[in-house]
């Protein structure tokens, strides 16, 4: 395991989970993630990239949802969880994330290269 896959397990273990509404995806849409997180996806043809970005959308998003659920960017997990990435349904968790752990993910995307989702 490489340096920041275990920055992005940690990271992850911190962020506060909650449920969405069932087949909610108004925060899906195209963001940016390192190329470890991505690399932990399935590989999407440039025809599928390119569709999905003229959308506004994801190329992850299918007909029920996040199709890459438990492997979403870390970006993906903090919508709805930090009051500067709300919910637009007014979904969170019971406690946001920790301003600390908030600014942690925003240096780790800071410094590493990211790629275009």
């Amino acid at each position: 395991m490489t340096k920041n896959s275990r920055k992005i397990q940690f990271l992850r273990e911190k962020i506060p989970a909650f449920a969405c509404k069932p087949g909610c995806h108004d925060c899906c849409g195209p963001v940016t993630a390192s190329s470890d997180e991505v690399a932990r996806l399935p590989v999407k043809s440039d025809k599928e990239h390119a569709e999905a970005l003229a959308e506004l959308s994801c190329p992850y998003l299918g007909d029920k949802g996040c199709e890459v659920y438990e492997e979403r960017p870390l970006i993906c997990r903090l919508f709805g969880t930090t009051p500067s990435l709300p919910c637009p349904n007014a979904c969170g968790p019971s406690e946001i994330i920790a301003p600390k752990i908030e600014q942690k993910i925003h240096s780790f995307h800071a410094q590493t290269r990211q790629v275009l989702l």
